[in-house]
């Protein structure tokens, strides 16, 4: 994308600061609950309290909602009845569960496999390495593999459909879910009349319209291996998602190598490089959908991808025996920054 085209995003991102009149009288609150194994925060601006409350209950009611059809946890979610059909048949789903399941294939293409949700055999074994802190065998490696890979997994939108191509599928939307909740959460808001609102989940971040009288929430970039409130900018944003992906927090040694929570589609195993991704883009859905694949595909793909993509920008951080290493992408010089530090999910 040339300049001109980007500055005109940036120019959306920042626009209209007055779009909503009398925002003198909006009142800022904070509301938190517990959802999809973290917590989602929610800050808002409304005109009372009452107002507040109730797009708040909506919002998380939203997400409860989907928690119920997208969790691999619950036997008895959507998605893991989906996993119990018989491969070859095809079955009809909920507009959440098909909708979510047809963008993570779009994303798969575009990663070249990178991002795949149907990686859950992968992910269940990983999770009991974790634990044990013995890795899979090459053998059960192999074996998984033949459940593994989002070409095996048909959707016919006409009918809503969803078909699993091979036996013993196992779907994991964790590497989309909670930007794709939070992003839900902020269109309950809206449906409320509530659009200067902020809904956090963790590294995903879905913003509304702008506090009244700023041109953007300020969110943070984290520090790679920083304190838990320390980063290195603070970016304006609105009317966007921003995610971040690193193993900094989630991380275990086995036979003295350093492996990261995040699972390589190609290896069945953690990534053993050290690399963290944030990334900018129009909503939480498309930048959760790609923080954990790019990170997985390398610095120079993972510029190659966004610089050819208009609505995103991004920063790459990587970690060798040489010390950090810093790659933003060509737009990312170009998102509004703040001056004063703010942590990824204490925003302003």
């Amino acid at each position: 994308m040339r300049l001109s085209a980007w500055s005109m995003v940036i120019g959306f991102l920042l626009a209209g600061c007055c779009a909503t009149p009398r925002t003198s009288t909006l009142k800022r609150f904070e509301f938190s609950e517990p959802h999809m194994g973290t917590l989602f925060s929610i800050t808002l601006y409304a005109p009372d309290e009452t107002s507040a409350k109730t797009g708040a209950q909506a919002a998380f009611q939203r997400v409860t909602e989907l928690d119920r059809i997208m969790t691999d946890y619950n036997p008895d979610s959507e998605l893991m009845r989906l996993c119990r059909q018989p491969a070859g048949q095809a079955t009809l789903v909920s507009h959440d569960l098909f909708d979510i399941l047809k963008y993570s294939g779009e994303v798969s293409r575009q990663t070249g496999g990178a991002f795949d949700v149907t990686v859950g055999p992968y992910v269940a074994a990983w999770r009991a390495a974790r634990k044990s802190k013995v890795l899979p065998s090459a053998q059960e490696i192999a074996a998984m593999r033949e459940s593994v890979g989002y070409q095996k997994l048909r959707l016919d939108t006409r009918h809503q459909t969803v078909t699993l191509l091979a036996p013993n599928m196992r779907l994991d939307l964790g590497g989309i879910g909670k930007g794709y909740a939070a992003d839900r959460a902020l269109a309950a808001l809206r449906q409320h009349g509530i659009r200067r609102a902020l809904v956090a989940a963790s590294g995903d971040i879905a913003l509304g319209d702008p506090p009244p009288g700023k041109v953007g929430w300020k969110v943070g970039v984290a520090v790679m291996d920083g304190a838990p409130d320390e980063v290195t900018r603070t970016v304006l944003l609105h009317n966007a998602g921003i995610s971040t992906s690193g193993d900094s927090e989630q991380n275990i040694e086995i036979n003295g190598v350093r492996y990261s929570h995040i699972v390589d589609p190609a290896t069945g195993l953690g990534l053993t490089n050290r690399i963290q991704v944030t990334i900018i883009g129009p909503n939480a859905t498309v930048t959760d959908g790609l923080d954990t694949p790019l990170g997985i595909m390398g610095v120079e793909r993972v510029l190659a991808l966004v610089d050819s993509r208009p609505e995103l920008a991004a920063i790459i951080t990587t970690r060798d025996d040489r010390g950090i290493h810093v790659f933003p992408s060509r737009r990312f010089k170009d998102i509004p920054t703040a001056k004063g530090p703010v942590g990824m999910t204490n925003v302003q």
